[in-house]
């Protein structure tokens, strides 16, 4: 579409970019999808993303003044080295998306994410460039392509794209994820023949985790890069998401559980409780990617639940209640039991009224007792006198 020139801006004395349109005259779809980039371009402003500063024609040749980038991209990068570690990836990934995320503010999908459109400077940092087929979230027309036609990078095409739907936001973290697990492994997920039968890969076929191919980095790390290749979009995080897991260092460390139940322990005396019948463990969540050949995820043996323990009358009814669809095995016979059960009210009952009987006899006794006390011993609150008492009358 373009070649891309070194150049010194005399303005402003600066060293620029300058890309150029190939042709003399080019079609009508070629300077519209140029101009296109130019204003897509010029729409951002972000330290991962390459700035554009002018845009003109030239002798019937349209140009556009970028930023220059003293560096190489990640496809050079990677012919030289074949593959990087963990923590140089992970400070990629997360320089990436957080351009990524930019772009996706101002309604803009990259559409072509790939090593050779993303730049790393003199420091190492990160430049997403060439929006040459940038589309408008806001306005599908944009991507000035026919019907059936398919624009992009096959190796790095997301499963919906490759289905010929419009690209989305979803689409560019797709594809990111198809960089960093060529960054790390040395080649991309999907790779075939024919470019068809890669796209029939992206749409089909689940991606070997790293860690089975040898691949040195933490547990965290491969499972959230399955998740940027997850095959429905609305299943993938978002780019400024992305961002920050891997500016956090939360790549480092191992996957976040899922939350579970855990039940209270059984009390230390008594006998021990058991789940009621056809209770176990709970089926587990179908997994995301289908497992590698020749592993099998149910290997772990089962898990038990308890129900949760109950409070009170509750529990001992809960406790003696037979279950379901089962006849109770009796330690005592069973006869007489309903009419057991019907006789503690009456048994209770004439207990507490001997028990309040004896207390009102008791309290009588107490209240209409003599008044005199021992002889020789006055009554209390009496006047005590001596000599012989006064005779009868």
């Amino acid at each position: 579409m373009g070649e891309v020139w070194r150049a010194a801006d005399e303005v402003l004395g600066r060293a620029v970019a300058v890309k150029l349109l190939l042709g003399d005259h080019a079609d009508e779809s070629a300077t519209a999808r140029f101009r296109l980039e130019a204003q897509t371009a010029a729409r951002l402003s972000h330290p991962h993303l390459v700035a554009v500063f002018d845009f003109g024609a030239w002798e019937d040749r349209f140009f556009l003044v970028m930023e220059l980038v003293e560096g190489r991209s990640l496809g050079d990068l990677l012919a030289a080295e074949e593959r990087l570690g963990a923590e140089q990836v992970a400070r990629i990934a997360g320089q990436a998306a957080a351009g990524l995320a930019a772009a996706h503010r101002q309604g803009i999908v990259h559409r072509d994410i790939k090593p050779g459109n993303l730049m790393l400077d003199a420091e190492g940092s990160v430049k997403i460039g060439d929006f040459g087929i940038a589309q408008f979230v806001d306005d599908p027309s944009a991507a000035l392509t026919t019907t059936g036609q398919i624009v992009g990078t096959s190796l790095y095409l997301a499963p919906e794209r490759a289905l010929g739907r419009t690209a989305g936001s979803a689409s560019d973290m797709y594809s990111l994820g198809c960089v960093i697990y060529q960054l790390l492994l040395g080649r991309p997920p999907f790779r075939s023949d024919t470019a068809t039968a890669t796209l029939y890969q992206h749409v089909d076929t689940a991606p070997v985790p790293l860690r089975q191919q040898g691949v040195e980095l933490s547990p965290a790390f491969d499972s959230y890069l399955l998740g940027l290749l997850a095959k429905q979009p609305e299943d993938r995080p978002g780019a400024q998401q992305v961002a920050d897991w891997f500016q956090s260092g939360a790549w480092r460390g191992q996957p976040e559980p899922l939350p579970m139940y855990s039940p209270a322990p059984p009390a230390a005396t008594g006998a021990p409780r058991t789940a009621p019948p056809g209770a176990g463990a709970p089926h587990p969540p179908a997994p995301a990617f289908a497992p590698a050949p020749g592993s099998d995820p149910q290997a772990g043996g089962p898990a038990t639940y308890r129900l949760p323990q109950q409070s009170g009358g509750h529990r001992r009814r809960a406790a003696e209640r037979p279950a379901s669809g089962r006849r109770a095995a009796p330690d005592r016979p069973l006869t007489g039991t309903r009419e057991a059960i019907r006789r503690r009210p009456r048994v209770a009952s004439a207990i507490a009224g001997t028990i309040a009987f004896i207390a009102a006899v008791y309290l009588g006794m107490t209240l209409f007792s003599p008044d005199d006390g021992p002889d020789g011993t006055p009554e209390t609150g009496s006047t005590a006198t001596t000599g012989p008492a006064a005779p009868a009358p």
